[in-house]
């Protein structure tokens, strides 16, 4: 199972994903692939992502049963503590320097 939610991002990469993907609510797109297919759907998401965000998950035989990525400005942020993957949030001022270093 592969899971990709977007945020904020350019149209025409919603049509993209809708290509691959079923779009089961409002920028949230569910399907099943390959690794190899899962890595390409994603460099295309990180191409296009423009000043969005976005995060994939997929299912992985780990503690949690996933493993995921996230890409863009998002308060949310992934921290591995040994070995199973939790997420922090930032504090609001770290925030707004990671939006001021978006191009």
């Amino acid at each position: 199972m592969l899971v990709i939610v977007v945020e904020n991002v350019p149209a025409r990469l919603r049509g993209r994903l809708a290509l691959w993907l079923a779009e089961v609510r409002a920028g949230v797109y569910v399907g099943v692939y390959s690794a190899k297919v899962r890595g390409r759907i994603w460099s295309e998401v990180l191409e296009l992502l423009g000043e969005g965000s976005a995060v994939i998950a997929w299912a992985t035989p780990t503690d949690s049963g996933f493993t995921f990525e996230t890409a863009g400005v998002n308060r949310r942020e992934p921290k591995d503590f040994d070995g199973l993957t939790l997420v922090q949030f930032l504090p609001p001022d770290q925030l707004s320097a990671q939006r001021a270093r978006v191009p």
